[in-house]
């Protein structure tokens, strides 16, 4: 019985902590991003996949961050300036940074 072994929660807790970064950023990005379509009028359907774009975006930023050396706490930063920007504002950077790497 899993309920009855007290170290099943310590480990569940542990692995809990190790990989918050990687759950509370995209949440941050999704509610911010909700919130930013309900402030501009913006329909449902619009809010349900801005929501969502947002946070696969900040999950996909959450290792780059690790990669890049930054700490975890960085993330938080991370998934709230993507759920603020957006991902039309996201996409439109990235097609800006790589015409100045790659050239046209």
């Amino acid at each position: 019985m899993p309920e009855k072994d007290p170290t099943l929660w310590v480990s569940l807790l542990a692995w809990l902590g190790t990989v918050a970064a990687a759950l509370y950023a995209p949440g941050l990005s999704v509610a911010i991003a909700v919130l930013r379509v309900v402030y501009g009028n913006g329909g449902r359907r619009q809010m349900l996949i801005e929501g969502a774009l947002c946070g696969l975006c900040t999950l996909s930023l959450v290792p780059l961050l690790e990669w890049l050396g930054l700490p975890p706490s960085m993330a938080t930063f991370a998934g709230g300036a993507v759920g603020f920007l957006g991902v039309e504002k996201l996409r439109l950077y990235a097609d800006r940074f790589l015409e100045m790497k790659v050239g046209k």
